[in-house]
């Protein structure tokens, strides 16, 4: 029997002090943040980036919004140009930054307005190791992730790489949001397994906001 969450129905769950597991808080929101996605990548295709130590990342990922997250031998930053065109990030969807305002409000963090999100496509067997998201100016405002397509495991961690994780299922439609005592903790995604989806197929996607400047 499908969970209330996934009958339309958001319950809320604690990964750790100031991070929070909002299950199926965008589902009725799916469509239209897919057809957002769809119209992104249209203007940013997705792409691989490196590292600054030169590793192909295996998740393709693109920006949109008034800067954009990059990686390249020259380090981790934000951008306000896209390299591969030089020319602005799209414009974020009106209904991405609505749903990252609301569920960060849902979370416990009222007032956030992103002005960056991170667009990530997930194949098969990509991964997001353990990592802390510190490029932002600041650290005041939350981190707002949604997941679409296929499900993934999700591992939300504490301030050092080494410590315990918490792991979490996350479908179509669940939104984490982290900030306060949570903001700096690692996190990251296992290995994609083989699954498909009836709206991405054997995809994930997965939208990061934050306010980056």
């Amino acid at each position: 029997m499908p969970s209330q969450a996934h009958l339309g129905l958001p319950t809320l769950g604690v990964l750790a002090e100031g991070a929070v597991l909002l299950r199926g808080f965008a589902l009725e929101q799916s469509e239209e943040l897919l057809l957002g996605i769809a119209a992104v990548c249209e203007y940013a295709p997705f792409r691989h980036l490196v590292t600054p130590g030169g590793l192909r990342m295996s998740v393709a990922m693109t920006n949109c919004g008034a800067v954009g997250w990059v990686s390249d031998r020259e380090g981790y930053r934000y951008a306000a140009l896209d390299p591969d065109s030089r020319l602005p990030w799209p414009a974020m969807p009106p209904t991405f930054t609505a749903l990252a305002t609301q569920a960060a409000a849902r979370a416990g963090f009222p007032g956030f307005v992103p002005d960056c999100c991170l667009v990530n496509r997930y194949e098969p067997g990509a991964r997001l190791t353990l990592h802390q998201d510190r490029n932002e100016r600041g650290y005041t405002a939350p981190v707002v992730s949604v997941s679409l397509g296929v499900p993934a495991v999700f591992q939300f961690g504490g301030l050092r790489r080494t410590d315990p994780t918490t792991r979490a299922d996350l479908e179509h439609g669940d939104v984490v949001a982290w900030g306060g005592p949570a903001r700096m903790n690692f996190h990251g995604v296992l290995p994609l397994r083989e699954a498909e989806h009836p709206e991405t197929g054997n995809l994930r996607y997965n939208l990061t906001f934050r306010l980056a400047r």
